[in-house]
């Protein structure tokens, strides 16, 4: 297996300076912000949701919906690979975790009970996005 070139490795003090308590507590640590608390929760302007960490593109405001969870949903990232998976048994619950594939933030988690197209509900944290607005005459074309 290949190393990613484009992987971003820090130490939790190179972290630490970089982003606030929560989201270093969130991001870093694999916490979760309490529901509804969160910047992006019900958050209506079109844009791309960038990782906190790394800025890398994770989901498209194309894709979010109001699950009523309070926490911002997604029925899927922006590309397969912007995210990884790793299974999660905290809480004595067995969950998936969904990573940035570029850094490895946690994200949040994938539940199987979201909408078409992809019935995948992706309950992320504010605390790890960092909502890019889409400028005005910008197209969704990469």
């Amino acid at each position: 297996m290949s190393e990613n070139p484009d992987k971003v490795v820090k130490t939790d003090e190179e972290w630490r300076a970089q982003l606030s308590d929560l989201q270093f507590h969130v991001a870093r640590e694999h916490g979760t912000e309490r529901a509804f608390t969160g910047v992006y929760h019900d958050a209506k302007t079109p844009g791309t949701y960038n990782c906190i960490c790394c800025d890398a593109p994770l989901f498209s405001s194309e894709t979010k919906y109001d699950s009523g969870t309070g926490w911002p949903s997604f029925w899927g990232p922006i590309t397969d690979d912007a995210v990884s998976y790793k299974e999660d048994r905290g809480l004595f619950m067995r969950r998936v975790e969904v990573l940035c594939s570029r850094c490895d933030a946690h994200l949040g988690h994938v539940f199987p009970d979201g909408p078409k197209p992809s019935g995948q509900r992706f309950c992320m944290n504010s605390a790890s996005l960092d909502l890019k607005p889409k400028a005005e005459g910008d197209t969704d074309e990469a």
